[in-house]
């Protein structure tokens, strides 16, 4: 495949852009991919001990930079590398509201107008105790394309509430991501297949510290529970006596009880459910024990019906679809056998129904994410350095560039028609070190990007966008119409408006948060449908840098929540101070840098409405 060149303005979404002022963030991203690590000017104030600090602290010097025919910033070295009002039961906190639900973005140049599914990354480098390599590592994510991060929080027996390093870290990954304008996603469990919360205690402590993340992280509303619980790796035991489905029993006690903890924070907290590996043996007596993720989705079905649960257990499911060997297309397909690949689609939505008909619990309607998938690129030789045991037999399992690209855009493309698909995760956004792990990102370990990266970072984009390419039926996991964030008024008084639209009866969640900290400095929640805007007073708000942060799902329908975020909006001068209602205090968040140039996760404001 020929990769096409990447035009920021253009190529992404597909769409012709109408002429504006020239951003040239987005217009020098194409010089700094290639030379943001091997061509910085250092900033006097920082010190950049490693690549991390250097992708955010490090500025390009645009005086290196010359025109090209069009006008064009080129780099001077080679690049490497109606509103009709319509609201009811409406709850404000604080005293400014602006941030909405179920809402597509209409801006200048729309990130991800007429959203249709998300695509993103199941990636740990945002992990981070320091604040400012957290937000590199998110920058890095964002500006990839993925709007989607999920990240691991492992447990341990006895633990029951977050804290130490592992909030730290959380507080870092959480106010990067909101402020980058990525959903973060956090798939917890046990630390290996020794720690499985077996016993009823164990099961409690578990759902407890999930509950406890849910609390102190309200800008985090997804949460993955367990990891495939079909592998021995990180669950056992997988069968009992006779045969019997242990794991299946037991994960679904767990995956109730976590439900129910995570609910009693919040009913619009999304409870994502299985997590499975594509295959499995479902032989008792095999030295390895495994279950397909077809025998376990119908044993995951049967104990449910067996426990006479009257609420659900997810509002999500889960499953890694992974293809092995790494040449096999994403269209390849299993007909014949109990794995599962972004081809079997009907497969697994035949599963699920049969599983859950007539049940509290949905299945054939059940959203579904595919949150790890990945293939492996091969190595090149300039590169090979910063790679460890290239040797292994894991990392010979590996394709050309060019075809990692062709193959997640065919992935992304063929996700994009499936109507409950709600979204697509690759693993990694940067290549592991050790060679015997996994090299399926777009950036090689080092942090520079792949040839790779420019058409996925496209196809990402456009699947997300709902231009990709044409379907025959449309998702049911998406309720976004038009959304878009307004620059304050410039008369008196100052004001704040957002249009969105909800096709259906839709519950939000509008904030305006510190463009620097992620600090909430006000927030509106409600319901709404059709077409709307609202008029937000920015007179009693500091001086400062905002952002518009809007979160939305169908009404009663977990699972079918979206977000949109704006890029930072200046606030002039208020009379008031508006106190932030943030859980921890202002004066405890770090303060984080900006990207160095245009996510395209984050909506352009547009001029004040009327």
């Amino acid at each position: 495949m020929q990769l096409r060149e990447w035009n920021p303005l253009r190529g992404i979404l597909g769409v012709q852009v109408k002429r504006e002022p020239r951003d040239l963030g987005v217009e020098l991203a194409p010089c700094l991919l290639g030379r943001y690590l091997a061509e910085p000017t250092e900033r006097s104030d920082v010190v950049a001990p490693d690549n991390d600090r250097v992708f955010s602290h490090y500025a390009y010097n645009a005086q290196t930079l010359s025109s090209d025919s069009r006008g064009r910033p080129a780099c001077s070295a080679s690049r490497r590398g109606d509103p009709v009002p319509l609201s009811y039961a409406v709850v404000v906190r604080g005293r400014v509201v602006f941030v909405f639900i179920a809402l597509s973005l209409v801006a200048a140049r729309p990130a991800f107008a007429g959203t249709d599914m998300f695509v993103g990354a199941a990636d740990d480098g945002a992990r981070s105790l320091d604040p400012v390599t957290a937000k590199a590592k998110m920058d890095r994510a964002a500006f990839a394309g993925f709007g989607v991060v999920r990240m691991t929080v492992l447990w341990s027996p006895g633990e029951e509430t977050v804290g130490g390093d592992e909030l730290v870290a959380l507080q870092n990954a959480s106010a990067a991501a909101q402020l980058d304008g990525v959903r973060l996603i956090l798939s917890i469990y046990a630390r290996d297949s020794r720690t499985t919360p077996l016993s009823s205690r164990a099961r409690g402590e578990f759902a407890r510290y999930a509950g406890s993340i849910a609390q102190r992280f309200p800008s985090v509303r997804d949460f993955v529970v367990g990891n495939e619980p079909n592998l021995n790796r990180f669950w056992m035991p997988q069968f009992g006596a006779g045969g019997v489905d242990l794991a299946a029993r037991s994960y679904e006690l767990l995956l109730a009880s976590t439900y129910d903890a995570l609910k009693s924070v919040s009913p619009d907290v999304n409870v994502i459910g299985g997590a499975l590996s594509p295959a499995g043996q479902d032989k008792a007596k095999a030295v390895r024990q495994t279950h397909s993720p077809t025998a376990f989705i119908q044993d995951l079905g049967a104990a449910y019906r067996r426990t006479g649960r009257q609420r659900p257990i997810m509002d999500m499911f889960a499953i890694h679809p992974y293809l092995i060997p790494s040449r096999l297309p994403p269209s390849f397909a299993h007909p014949k056998t109990t794995t599962i690949g972004i081809a079997d689609y009907p497969k697994l939505v035949r599963l699920l129904t049969y599983a859950f008909a007539g049940t509290a619990q949905r299945g054939e309607t059940l959203p579904i994410v595919y949150d790890e998938f990945g293939y492996q690129s091969q190595i090149p030789v300039r590169k090979q350095s910063v790679y460890r045991h290239l040797g292994a037999p894991a990392a010979k399992d590996a394709i050309s560039e060019a075809l990692q690209a062709t193959y997640y855009r065919q992935a992304f493309a063929l996700a994009a028609c499936q109507p409950t698909v709600a979204g697509l995760l690759i693993f990694h956004v940067a290549d592991e070190r050790d060679a015997r792990g996994w090299q399926s990102g777009v950036y090689y370990s080092d942090g520079t990007p792949k040839s790779s990266f420019a058409a996925v970072r496209d196809g990402a984009l456009m699947a997300q966008a709902g231009t990709l390419g044409t379907c025959s039926v449309s998702k049911t996991t998406s309720n976004l119409g038009d959304v878009a964030f307004h620059d304050p008024t410039v008369t008196e008084p100052s004001m704040l408006a957002i249009d969105f639209s909800c096709a259906l009866p839709c519950s939000y969640d509008a904030e305006l948060v510190d463009a620097q900290t992620g600090a909430v400095v006000a927030g509106l929640t409600g319901k709404a449908i059709g077409k709307q805007t609202i008029a937000l007073p920015a007179d009693n708000l500091e001086a400062g840098s905002y952002q518009y942060v809007l979160r939305a799902l169908k009404c009663g329908k977990p699972g079918t929540a979206e977000a949109r975020f704006s890029r930072a909006v200046t606030v002039p001068l208020g009379t008031q101070t508006v106190m932030p209602a943030s859980p921890l205090p202002a004066a405890t968040l770090p303060r984080l840098p900006p990207a160095l140039f245009a996510l395209p996760t984050l909506l352009s404001t547009v001029p004040p409405a009327g």
